[in-house]
């Protein structure tokens, strides 16, 4: 599954990890995240992330 990054302030949506805090389980895909969710970090919305390139 594919990694997106926050343009805001960086932080790196990894499925493999989710986002339990915000209410993502492990293994979520972005594309699942429900589009009310925001970035843990700088509170930048889901249209604010792009795919991320190792």
């Amino acid at each position: 599954m594919e990694k997106y990054i926050c343009t805001v302030c960086s932080y790196i949506y990894d499925p493999e990890q989710g986002d339990p805090d915000g209410g993502i389980e492990a293994g979520t895909a972005f594309e699942d995240i429900p589009e009310d969710w925001i970035c843990p970090v700088c509170g930048a919305g889901k249209d604010d992330f792009e795919p991320y390139d190792e």
